[in-house]
């Protein structure tokens, strides 16, 4: 299969010298000072999304944020507002639609939502780029959407993993035959069950990474061998909590720049875990990879009537060179919360701690020290073992 452009194909050392005079064009624009190399990036602070809603409603709609050449504004959660615009594949989702083999011919079923929330234009946006016409069917009126997808011939579905199956059994009890052969999901998690019950229908499932913010971050080739990076953004893994990247491999927060001119986000936190993969994709693409979705980063957890928050835990790391990583574990004895705390050192005295413990978590705990690489490599930093059954 061919690839999208020649970015999915140059060296490491290319893209990450192309990525960084893009991103200090970007770090001008704002009035920041330019970098010298890319790793300088993880000196810049992390951007979360509480921080973003909160600039927002002092300086709304963006919070103050230079924001280019623009025709839609966007709302999600929160809220959150986002920018949109509608030139050559704004978003970056062509890419992920090319790697799933769509282009000119094909007719998208896009089920993701047009209103309010970006997910609808963004894949409209992307199947533009390939050359893919559009059904604009969002969700809901499942007779409908058959008809529709029967009538004019629909080949690709773009949505959520499982709204497919809806219709395809729809289509089913209807006695239609529909043409869907390509599946472009996101939003929810695509489950090995469900991606072979659409293969044994012979239809090819990839999904992709994206956010409303954000647009592509990382996409499945069809090696299917974990998602591998886009070219227009910057993925780091960050310890939860905190603004230090984690050695590759490790579980983390997912902290994504921006290459986008007319959107620059540096170093926004997607409140998501991952990993990064080692090596490259056997497609031929080159960029990294991650493992997809493990969880959710914020694990802000009440112990003891107070909220224990990752980035204390990432405080108290701070305090110490020796600590490896940090865990607090919330369990019951009789009606009591018992908070432990887990340290992963050489040190031998648990008394070293307690009064970093105190100071950063707030109240005082149970210290266990553990020897480095004990702890899961699973991205908690805060783990709640209390049953509420």
């Amino acid at each position: 299969m061919s690839h999208f452009d020649t970015l999915e194909t140059r060296s490491q050392d290319e893209r990450e010298a192309g990525q960084l005079t893009l991103l200090n064009g970007l770090l001008e624009r704002q009035g920041q000072r330019p970098l010298d190399k890319l790793s300088s990036l993880a000196s810049l602070p992390v951007l979360r999304k509480a921080e973003l809603s909160e600039r927002q409603k002092a300086k709304p709609p963006f919070g103050g944020l230079p924001v280019g050449d623009i025709v839609h504004y966007f709302q999600s959660p929160g809220p959150i507002y986002e920018p949109g615009g509608v030139s050559h594949d704004w978003w970056r989702m062509g890419r992920f639609l090319h790697a799933l083999g769509v282009g000119r011919g094909d007719i998208v079923h896009n089920c993701f939502g047009y209103h309010l929330t970006p997910a609808g234009m963004i894949f409209e946006n992307g199947a533009r780029a390939v050359g893919a016409a559009i059904l604009p069917a969002g969700t809901g009126q499942t007779e409908l959407q058959v008809r529709a997808a029967a009538d004019i011939g629909t080949t690709v579905y773009a949505g959520t993993p499982d709204y497919l199956k809806i219709i395809l059994e729809k289509a089913d009890e209807l006695g239609e035959r529909l043409t869907i052969n390509r599946a472009a999901v996101s939003g929810g998690a695509l489950f090995p069950s469900l991606r072979q019950y659409y293969a044994d229908r012979g239809i090819s499932c990839l999904q992709v990474y994206a956010t409303a913010e954000l647009g592509n971050i990382a996409y499945e080739s069809p090696a299917m061998e974990g998602l591998i990076m886009d070219e227009g953004v910057i993925v780091e893994i960050v310890r939860p909590g905190s603004d230090r990247p984690v050695p590759d491999g490790e579980v983390g927060e997912v902290v994504v720049t921006s290459l986008n001119p007319d959107y620059p986000l540096v170093r926004f936190a997607t409140g998501d875990l991952s990993a990064i993969l080692p090596g490259t994709s056997p497609c031929g693409r080159s960029n990294r990879r991650i493992k997809g979705w493990m969880g959710r980063a914020d694990q802000t957890t009440k112990i003891k009537g107070m909220f224990v928050r990752p980035e204390q835990v990432a405080q108290l790391v701070a305090r110490h060179d020796e600590i490896a990583r940090a865990r607090v574990v919330a369990s019951r004895e009789g009606e009591m919360d018992i908070m432990t705390v887990q340290i992963e050192t050489r040190a031998t005295n648990p008394a070293l701690y307690e009064p970093s413990i105190v100071a950063t978590l707030k109240m005082r705990a149970h210290v266990e020290l553990l020897p480095p690489g004990a702890l899961p490599n699973d991205g908690k930093v805060i783990e709640d073992r209390r049953s509420y059954e």
